[in-house]
């Protein structure tokens, strides 16, 4: 799977406003439809309090956060899973990423236009959600239509393969012309997996972000209400923020101003952290760290890999010649304040290839290369 966010919504929904907030990118923002064709990318750092404990206590010369990218994609229309509004090209953009950001607008503001005339969260979900339907309905049709002759063929193993495939297109077809997304289907894992060479867009996992206006941060409006109904019954998070508000948080680059500003606002942190956790979480990644007198680094993984898997995402070599994992628990050290006392307290392990890395662990790799 693709270890990136694609941010997609409607036109002047806040997309390229967050995108720019979240990157420090100057994307490209104005007011109006498509000003967004060519998709921007930016690589973010994942905000984890953890890393930074780390360092107070460790003392390293270099700190290096897990980072992640997100795809800022313009505006899908209705009519885009034929194309209208350059939807082909950005359909194609969608089919890249690993999850979806999905910003629905959740503001009134006469000056900025909404593509359909009126604010209805419901509605403008469910715009974007008929067009990747339809889009993963015609690859589903295209796929069973090539079954089809492969089921009539000589070679019993293909023929046999599609025998085996076809009923299953066949369900997922029909709860996709039913305006179902793959992803709210139930369909087994196994399934999935079966249907992972398909890249169907609404078999992504899915955010929604609410963009808000300055009110709508402390004082729930009606209109997150309504998103917060659609993600539940699909089992999404929700992240509210105000594009504006992050914007000029982005721009403060004195972290004594920025921390006044937050107060001022009443916030803790900017909600885009929010944001950045929620998709590194959505995309299956966890952190495990590596600390010491040149580095501490937090190291994203996908969650269940092994030690000497883990090895690998520093060096192939580490992975190759793997003798063992020091570990120790992130938690232990702030709660007893060295690597030393650790190790007098008995909370640092050798643990084998086969050890499944858990977030949070504190790695050191013992490797023969």
């Amino acid at each position: 799977m693709a270890l990136n966010c694609g941010i997609v919504g409607l036109p002047n929904v806040g997309k390229s406003t967050i995108f720019s907030a979240l990157t420090a990118a100057p994307a490209e923002a104005a007011n109006y439809p498509f000003c967004t064709i060519d998709p921007n990318v930016g690589i973010v750092e994942v905000p984890d309090p953890r890393l930074h404990r780390i360092a107070e206590i460790i003392h390293p010369r270099k700190v290096v956060p897990a980072a992640m990218e997100f795809v800022d994609i313009a505006g899908l229309v209705r009519g885009a899973s034929k194309g209208e509004g350059l939807g082909n090209q950005f359909l194609a953009h969608i089919r890249q990423v690993g999850i979806i950001a999905h910003v629905v607008r959740c503001f009134e503001d006469p000056d900025v236009a909404h593509v359909s005339g009126k604010v209805d969260p419901a509605e403008d979900i469910a715009t974007i959600t008929t067009e990747l339907c339809l889009a993963d309905l015609e690859t589903v049709e295209k796929r069973l239509a090539r079954l089809e002759k492969q089921r009539k063929s000589h070679d019993r193993i293909q023929a046999k393969q599609a025998e085996e495939t076809i009923p299953l297109l066949q369900r997922v077809g029909s709860r996709l012309s039913e305006g179902v997304p793959v992803r709210a289907q139930g369909i087994e894992k196994e399934e999935l997996e079966r249907l992972s060479d398909l890249f169907l867009l609404t078999a992504k996992k899915q955010i929604y972000v609410c963009n808000v206006d300055e009110e709508g941060i402390h004082t729930e409006n009606d209109y997150v209400k309504a998103v917060r109904d659609i993600a539940e019954s699909e089992g999404a998070d929700v992240v509210v923020l105000c594009g504006k508000l992050e914007a000029e948080i982005a721009m403060l680059e004195d972290p004594e101003e920025r921390r006044a500003f937050l107060e001022d606002a009443g916030l803790s942190e900017p909600a885009l952290n929010v944001l950045i956790r929620a998709a590194f979480h959505t995309l299956g990644l966890r952190t495990f760290f590596t600390a010491g007198e040149k580095e501490a680094r937090a190291w994203p993984f996908p969650e269940g890999i092994t030690a000497q898997e883990a090895a690998g995402l520093i060096h192939t070599d580490f992975m190759k010649g793997f003798v063992r994992a020091e570990v120790y628990r992130c938690d232990d050290l702030f709660e007893l304040g060295s690597e030393q006392k650790i190790r007098e307290a008995g909370r640092l392990r050798l643990e084998g290839r086969d050890y499944i890395v858990q977030d949070g662990d504190v790695v050191y790799f013992r490797v023969n290369v």
